[in-house]
């Protein structure tokens, strides 16, 4: 089946099967969050993108095969409340920004701009992205036999960048980041998971950023 990245909370994970990585995301309740195992084909080492919630639904994602590593994108509790039962079930290396670190409810290994998160023999690169928190990041896995993905978590969405809640300061600053570190280094077919909702590609965006630019939201 065509991967369409359409979920909702409660229902099916959508798979989507890459040259060397499989990237499932299933949303999670109450606040219809995204959580994304990936799997390295070749070992089948898996890595978890935020334990939102509902750590028993995320527990039989992961199912026999183990999990190496749990991501966690920012700081925000809606994206860590199942972190704890899983990373004590299943012995997972707990990752955040060191900028985030603070309000975790365990303590997690710092993440920092250009560092690089393995996922067996795959790599994910963390593109750090200032204003929805302070240490919000992006995971970019470049597929050496496809598009690149991109991993935004709260920061970037179909239509727009994260929630910084009326601040000028903290919306220039995702704004910023966001045009020169992802829109300016990356190619239109780049695809992106956000942390709610659903996917979008950067061409597909492109065209709006001087009016969200313009709009300060």
């Amino acid at each position: 089946m065509t991967y369409t990245g359409d979920v909702t909370p409660g229902g099916a994970p959508d798979v989507r099967e890459l040259d060397r990585l499989t990237v499932t995301k299933l949303s999670v309740g109450p606040m219809d969050n995204n959580a994304y195992l990936l799997r390295c084909t070749a070992t089948g080492e898996q890595l978890l993108i935020d334990a939102a919630n509902e750590a028993p639904r995320l527990l039989e994602l992961v199912g026999e095969g183990g999990l190496a590593t749990v991501v966690t994108t920012h700081q925000h509790m809606d994206h860590w409340v199942a972190l704890e039962e899983v990373v004590a079930k299943t012995g997972a290396r707990p990752l955040v920004h060191a900028d985030d670190a603070e309000g975790l409810p365990i303590a997690t290994e710092p993440l920092h701009e250009g560092d690089t998160v393995p996922v067996g023999d795959c790599a994910l690169q963390v593109i750090h992205l200032r204003g929805h928190t302070p240490g919000s990041i992006a995971l970019l896995y470049r597929d050496p036999a496809g598009i690149p993905h991109l991993f935004t978590g709260d920061s970037l969405f179909p239509g727009g960048v994260g929630n910084t809640h009326q601040d000028p300061d903290r919306f220039a600053e995702l704004i910023d980041d966001v045009e020169h570190k992802l829109f300016d280094r990356l190619p239109d077919e780049t695809w992106f998971y956000p942390g709610h909702g659903k996917d979008s590609t950067l061409g597909a965006e492109r065209p709006a950023l001087p009016q969200w630019r313009a709009r300060g939201w």
